[in-house]
């Protein structure tokens, strides 16, 4: 028993010392190297600066150690002395104390780890839940006789930890059509050691059924070739965690001579393995929908298909990933040392956040993980080879709303916030902060996930934190938004270890606006004491200026102020910033000038935008010694220029790292005062590098372009943009291999695109434009002519075989289009354009699926033989042709395929409703129907197919029929009809306009969105029938003034979530009991002259419709509420205390929308 007390004492003891003591003791060290490398930095700029300033042109004549020696120095150098002291006698300590529990140093990674359970093929397929489609997909790789160059592939299914991957692949090894495809089958369980001769025996014993022994690995594998000669096999290897391919080589040999159609299954948590293995096509396995984890949790617990009679173990189910993690913590245990501290950083990422890795990465660099040397790689590449590693990993997944963004698992979040333990600190809505006093003093990464005023409140206990190295707001309640310039003021002289400090989150869009970020203004002068601080964001903040004190921070490494649309002025001391990397200054359009010296921080890689300015301002020839620019660069007021040899100072060709270009001259009218000698002679040297991605050439004077625009050796070149140039010709484009995307505007000198756009010579006989998919012209007043005809009598040469999107507006002098068929063309748009135009477009193909016309001059009808070729078509959207009338039938009916007509503001749209043929009757696939402001429509036969139809602002329509109800039910989901102060609805096929009561169309299954507003004469609504709306989910009904009093009655829809309405003949004081159902979440109400003076919660729903006789003015809000909306409610003097909404909130203003 002494043994077993002793060895538990000596074992805490150790982790005190690992985990506790000496990790603290190595963070104090590494800050006061840090300030001392600080201090350092900081005598080298004074010293720097004195030497430059001409009044000190005596202090170069006094040696450094004279001026070194002041009473401030003289002081540091004791109070850090003294600090260094204090660590070494901790350490002291430290070694004395492992000396006396006799321990010794290994740095060696332990090889004694609890031997995995290893899985066998055997699967109980009733237990198995939601993998019938990953099933299926992989069945089809299996079995397929795919081309493959060799007889034996690799199908590997690649996910997290847990997820069920051995599940997948045993259910296929079992599988009878799996068993009679293959001869010989085998399945292996590697797991952590990848031991080749370990694994070629298993395989061997497999398909012989024979325990033989092998002196050495020659001799088996010349057994296991014999056995596996010619035939078809199925091996599976679970759970391999090998990424040496010379140990995968080594064990494949035997495994080639294999039948064609042989296939190896591999199971691994790492895209890694993947491509060690020479997988053909990893299959990414998913999480499995909440439903079929449910029904699997459930099948566990109580041996049922679900939990509907054990609600209580329901909740559990759904909280419960106990069995998950441990398989996940073995992922983390894999990582080398550098990765897993860069994964513990991002238990500050909150659940189902997406984040931008550029972003993640900067922060690892500040927090100085990405140190390590490795060859002449800079810290940003290391630190995306390191995110793509724990991606490869399952440790990050690519985010399905947001192409740029990333997210975690909420599981690998949890292993996250598990590994980080006490020094990283997650505050959102799942902590208990009340629990939380004794452990700020520990914190050194901080995030806020605002989800209410008790967490503000808590920032105020980071003034403890005085070690606190990340303070990064994620997102801030709106209630608190205003109080962020006072927090950030009091806990930043507070934390002068920070090395990351930010107030926006990590999210790569720019939606910040519903953060509440926007309202701090202010960055107060303690910022310069943050001597530590490598990243500093205010990006999305209302502060006009930055402090001169910023100048001081000198390991600044990144600072973003993104979209400070109100910022206008930056430090005069930038200069001094000599660690800078990334300065993020996008959409600061009141930035019009940047500090002197910025041209000397060399190691700057992000610079966004930079103003040429006359005289002593910042010179186009600053940029000569910004090598390492990346990403994206903006160069506003080129015009400046006026030496073509300061350009070519600019290097910009040799900014291999920069991707996107954008070059802008003066968008003011061109006048004397500009040289287009100058200015073409200016773009000639800004050639850029070869590798640009995307390039924008903006209000250039020059009458021509120089030859590198057409330059085939721009290889990467995916995006182009010539606007408001001045040049009389496009530039031939043709050859640009890669170019996808071509926009050409406001070029007023060109009348015409010949061949010449094509190709530099008429003999030209490749492909033109051979990657483009979209090409837009707009606003070209003088264009006249596109034609591409070589001359020869040869005809059109072969070009566009890619271009799926066409786009002309704003051409009015356009009158001849001859460029031959072009059969990928998708979608078409034509603006304020001619009809011969549209007509000449039109007919390039007979793939047209989306065809938009807007204010196309002259077209008063789609003609037979131009529909003709849009039979294809799905989206017709049509907008300001007011000169279009009353469509031929015949026409209509050639669009068999629309499924999505939009009709606006076409004045001359005319209708009648004793024709049987009008616009949609004949369109039977058609599911979307929208008129807005078609100012003389009489009528509508809405076919039976429709499920959404939207009317607005039609003034002359009087009746509006629905197809043969009885024939079939109706498919319609959403209807809109508002503003047609004369519409009558009915059921065809009853001859006569009846009254709209009759609004039998509206009882099908299928509605689910109903929105009628502005209908002045709208006297009565079927409200009666509401209750067979089971569907319907959203419902506005608003100015109406003219409805039937009876209306509201207390009828809603069933399963109402959303509702706005008011505004209608009964006032609201009126209502009386309005029975919402519980699924009301949304509420909004309109109240002019409702009568409404205050608003209580009922304690129930049968109690929120029920006045007394002294609350009839009191309307009754259903507790179900979520969010709460109130406009116009000008008369209201109070809320029930119930009520989270204070009263001054009400009072003063005519419109108001709060949470519930």
């Amino acid at each position: 028993m002494a043994e077993i007390v002793v060895s538990a004492v000596i074992t805490v003891l150790c982790e005190k010392l690992i985990s506790g003591d000496l990790m603290k003791l190595a963070r104090s060290e590494d800050d006061v190297l840090d300030d001392l490398a600080t201090e350092a930095l900081r005598r080298k700029l004074n010293q720097e600066a004195q030497a430059s300033s001409s009044s000190s042109k005596v202090l170069k004549l006094v040696p450094n150690c004279c001026t070194n020696f002041t009473p401030r120095n003289f002081m540091y150098g004791r109070k850090m002395s003294s600090k260094l002291d204090v660590i070494t006698a901790k350490l002291r300590d430290l070694v004395d104390q492992k000396n006396d529990l006799g321990l010794n140093v290994n740095v060696e990674r332990s090889n004694i780890r609890e031997r995995q359970l290893e899985q066998t093929s055997l699967v109980d397929e009733s237990k198995i839940m939601g993998r019938e489609g990953d099933k299926e997909a992989l069945m089809g790789k299996l079995l397929g006789n795919e081309g493959c160059d060799q007889n034996v592939s690799i199908v590997s299914i690649v996910g997290m930890g847990g997820i069920g991957k051995t599940t997948l692949a045993k259910l296929l090894y079992n599988e009878e059509k799996v068993k009679d495809h293959f001869e010989l089958m085998a399945w292996v369980c590697v797991s952590e050691e990848f031991d080749v001769f370990n694994i070629s025996k298993a395989i061997f014993q497999a398909v012989t059924g024979k325990n033989e022994d092998f002196a050495n690995l020659n001799l088996l594998h010349v057994a296991l070739k014999e056995k596996l000669s010619k035939k078809r096999f199925l091996l599976v290897l679970d759970d391999v965690w090998n990424e040496d391919h010379v140990k995968w080589e080594l064990l494949q040999g035997p495994l080639l001579v294999g039948a064609p159609g042989s296939k190896v299954i591999v199971t691994t948590r790492s895209n890694k393995v993947t491509s060690v293995m020479y997988s053909e096509e990893a299959y990414p396995l998913g999480v499995l929908s909440n439903e079929d984890a449910l029904s699997l949790f459930a099948q566990h617990a109580v041996g049922e298909k679900n939990f509907d009679k054990h609600p209580t173990l329901k909740l559990l189910g759904e909280e419960d990933g106990s069995d998950i993690l441990p398989a996940l913590r073995l992922s983390y245990y894999h990582l080398p040392p550098h990765l897993k501290q860069l994964f513990a950083y991002c238990s500050l990422i909150p659940k189902d956040y997406v984040f931008d890795k550029n972003k993640l990465v900067l922060l690892w660099m500040a927090e100085g993980f990405l140190s390590q040397s490795k060859g002449n790689k800079s810290k940003e590449r290391l630190g995306h080879e390191y995110f793509e590693e724990l991606k490869s990993r399952s440790f990050f997944q690519q985010s399905t709303d947001d192409k740029l963004g990333y997210t975690m698992h909420d599981l690998i979040n949890d292993l996250a916030t598990s590994v980080a333990g006490e020094f990283s600190f997650r505050l959102d809505g799942e902590v208990d902060v009340s629990a939380m006093n004794e452990t700020f003093d520990k914190f050194l990464h901080f995030s806020l996930i605002g989800s209410g005023s008790g967490s503000f409140r808590k920032l105020k206990e980071l003034q403890r934190a005085k070690r606190l190295r990340t303070f990064l707001l994620i997102s801030v309640p709106w209630t608190i938004g205003s109080l962020l310039d006072k927090i950030v003021d009091e806990l930043l002289p507070e934390l002068q270890f920070l090395r990351v400090l930010s107030v926006v989150g990590l999210t790569p869009s720019d939606d910040y606006l519903w953060q509440g970020i926007l309202s701090i203004r202010k960055i107060p002068q303690s910022i310069g004491s943050l001597k530590h601080l490598r990243y500093l964001n205010f990006s999305f903040t209302e502060i006009t200026s930055l402090p001169e004190q910023v100048g001081d921070l000198y390991n600044l490494q990144s600072l973003l102020v993104e979209s400070c649309y109100k910022l206008s002025s930056l430090p005069k001391s930038f200069a001094k910033l000599i660690n800078l990397r990334h300065f993020g200054i996008d959409k600061t359009p009141k930035v019009i000038k940047l500090p002197l010296g910025i041209g000397g921080l060399t190691s700057l890689q992000t610079l966004s935008k930079v103003m040429i300015e006359e005289a002593n301002g910042f010179k186009i020839s600053d940029l000569k010694e910004l090598s390492d620019l990346q990403g994206r660069l903006s160069i506003i007021g080129l015009d400046k220029v006026i030496n073509p040899i300061h350009a070519k100072d600019a290097n910009l060709h040799q900014k291999k790292g920069l991707e996107v270009l954008e070059m802008e001259w003066s968008d003011n009218l061109f006048d004397d005062s500009r040289d287009e000698r100058i200015e073409y002679e200016v773009l000639e040297e800004l050639r850029p590098p070869p590798k640009l991605k995307n390039l924008k050439i903006l209000y250039n004077k020059g009458t021509r372009f120089p030859s590198w625009v057409r330059d085939p050796s721009f290889d990467q070149l995916t995006k182009l943009t010539l606007r408001g140039c001045r040049s009389t010709h496009l530039p031939t484009l043709g050859c640009l291999g890669s170019l996808k995307k071509l926009v050409v505007g406001s070029m007023s000198e060109v009348k015409s695109v010949g061949f010449e756009f094509l190709a530099p010579v008429s003999s030209f006989i490749g492909i033109g434009f051979p990657s483009l998919e979209v090409l837009k012209f707009k606003d070209m007043q003088g264009w006249q002519r596109w034609s591409i005809n070589n001359g020869d009598g040869h005809g059109t040469p072969r070009l566009f075989p890619r271009l799926h999107k066409i786009s002309i507006s704003s051409c009015p002098e356009l009158a001849e289009v001859s460029i031959g068929l072009i059969p990928s063309l998708r979608v078409l748009d034509i603006e304020e354009c001619s009809e011969a135009v549209l007509r000449s477009m039109v007919g390039l193909s007979s793939s047209l699926v989306e065809l938009k016309m807007l204010n196309v001059k002259g077209l008063t009808q789609l003609h037979g033989e131009d529909v003709m070729h849009l039979r294809a078509l799905e989206h017709l959207y049509i907008k300001n042709c007011d000169e279009l009338g009353e469509q031929e039938s015949e026409a209509c009916k050639s669009l068999v395929s629309l499924q999505k007509l939009e009709l606006y503001d076409c004045s001359e749209l005319v209708s009648s409703a004793e024709k049987e043929a009008n616009i949609g009757i004949s369109m039977e696939s058609l599911k979307s129907v929208e008129f807005s402001n078609c100012k003389t429509l009489e009528s509508y036969n809405c076919p039976n197919t429709v499920e959404r139809l939207l009317i607005r602002v039609c003034d002359s329509m009087i009746s509006l029929t629905f197809s043969a109800l009885q024939e079939q039910p109706s498919g319609m989901t959403e209807s809109i009809v508002s503003d047609c102060d004369n519409i009558q609805l009915q059921p065809k096929p009853i001859p006569i306009p009846i009254p709209v009561k009759d609004f039998r169309f509206l009882c099908v299954s299928r509605l689910r969105y109903l929105e009628i507003q502005d209908c002045k004469n709208l006297k009565s609504f079927p409200h009666e029938h509401f209750r067979s709306l089971t569907s319907l989910e959203k419902m506005w009904i608003y100015e109406c003034p003219s409805m039937d009093y009876s209306f509201p009655c207390g009828v809603w829809p069933p399963n109402l979530r959303m509702l706005m309405i008011g505004s209608l003949n009964k006032p609201m004081s009126e209502w009386g009991p309005q029975n919402f159902p519980t699924s009301l979440s949304e509420l909004g109400l309109y109240g002019y002259d409702s009568g409404v003076v205050s608003f209580a919660v009922a304690d129930d729903v049968g109690n929120t419709t029920t006045p007394t006789p002294s609350s009839s003015s009191s309307f009754l809000l259903p507790p179900s509420l979520v969010s709460l909306q109130l406009t116009d409610f000008k008369d209201v003097e109070s809320f029930s205390e119930n009520n989270s909404v204070g009263v001054e909130k009400v009072k003063h203003g005519a419109g108001l929308s709060v949470p519930c």
